[in-house]
């Protein structure tokens, strides 16, 4: 458990605190001293060599080595994309389906899961969304729909407009038992809490660098499971999906046995200087102790907010990072926030509050208080409990 001192110790890393309080880490993470120093060595070095594109390929392999560490994968199973949507289109492009045509997904996806699935109808892709009960959707529902002519299930461990965590392990269970893939779209939580691939038994996972992971855009990171990878052949592709990206050959395609294969162009190498910081600050911090933090503070707010009689989106017993209330005008309401100096988001009438573990309880408390002056804007729970529907 991470002591207020430490806490402080960890925000005073994150100069914008000096002057804002900062609860939008679901849009971007905080700018952290040691990810800035990452991105002036990558300066560093061009200033002094031009162009040392072995020393950028070693910080390259460094980077992947470390999100391998991070999720419990081996460097093999790693590609290092510039987008979670590239990484996608390299796994959809890999597929056919010519024996399974189904795609099942919950509406609670990220958009761009949507549509690069949805883009595959035509090459026979059937895809099919697995209705909400309100703000959930029950792994029952992934059940009634999941069967045997099913390719893949994608899934989102947290759900960008309201925080529903979805029963992973549960989800994954029929998906295999239906010998359906699973791909589970982490970007919305992975640097919260610890993360073991292995032990959910995924068959893909990808998550970027820009929000939980405390690092820039631009940069985002895909497992493949091992015994997966040789059976996947990618139609979008590059040269640095290569077995030897330098062999300079247009003539011939020769993938790499490992992940690389689904990479593509040139790597993002400033980007990947930054990512390697953001991601050793977070195992020096300790991630059980991330999450431990960031659930205290979630349930925080949760119950000032059952107090204060508004209505929830987010469970009542979630643990977090993102919590969002029902609000008459989000858009104002962010507004109002940012009259305080507190920086939020928000989705239709979703108000979005998240938490890392550079917040504190009195952040909570000076958005209890704004939610206080403000409780016109809200939509109020007769009950004074948060209500799902």
């Amino acid at each position: 458990m991470l002591t207020d001192k430490q806490i402080q110790e960890i925000r005073s890393r994150f100069r914008i605190f000096q002057r804002k309080i900062y609860l939008n880490t679901c849009s971007q993470g905080a700018l952290s001293d040691a990810v800035q120093t990452g991105l002036e060595n990558y300066i560093a070095t061009w200033h002094a060599q031009g162009s040392p594109w072995d020393t950028w390929m070693d910080r390259y392999d460094e980077a992947r080595a470390a999100f391998a560490q991070f999720i419990n994968a081996t460097p093999d199973e790693i590609a290092i994309v510039t987008s979670a949507s590239a990484g996608i289109n390299g796994v959809a492009s890999a597929l056919n389906f010519r024996d399974r045509k189904k795609i099942v997904m919950g509406e609670f996806e990220f958009p761009t899961m949507g549509h690069i699935w949805l883009a595959q109808r035509v090459r026979g892709a059937e895809v099919q969304f697995v209705k909400a009960e309100g703000n959930s959707i029950p792994a029952v529902n992934y059940e009634e729909m999941v069967d045997r002519n099913t390719l893949i299930v994608p899934l989102t461990r947290v759900c960008f407009k309201n925080g529903f965590r979805s029963e992973v392990k549960a989800i994954t269970q029929i998906a295999h038992h239906a010998g359906a893939l699973v791909m589970l779209d982490d970007y919305q939580d992975c640097g919260t809490r610890p993360v073991d691939v292995k032990a959910m038994d995924l068959d893909f996972f990808v998550t970027g660098t820009l929000k939980y992971l405390l690092g820039p855009p631009g940069l985002a990171f895909m497992y493949v499971r091992k015994e997966l990878i040789s059976s996947l052949v990618p139609t979008v592709t590059g040269w640095f999906a290569q077995t030897n990206p330098f062999a300079f050959d247009p003539q011939h395609i020769d993938l790499s046995p490992t992940a690389r294969r689904f990479e593509s162009g040139s790597p993002s190498v400033p980007n990947v200087y930054a990512a390697v910081p953001g991601f050793e600050m977070l195992r020096g911090f300790g991630m059980e102790n991330v999450e431990g933090h960031i659930r205290r503070l979630t349930q925080s707010l949760l119950n000032s907010a059952r107090d204060l009689g508004i209505r929830t989106k987010t469970p009542a017993d979630s643990v977090g990072p993102l919590v969002v209330l029902q609000c008459k005008d989000s858009t104002l309401l962010v507004q109002k926030l940012a009259e305080r100096d507190i920086t939020a988001s928000n989705r239709h009438d979703g108000l979005r509050i998240s938490f890392h573990v550079y917040n504190t309880m009195d952040d909570v408390k000076e958005v209890a208080e704004v939610l206080k002056k403000n409780i016109d804007l809200m939509v109020l729970d007769p009950a004074g409990v948060g209500s799902y529907d």
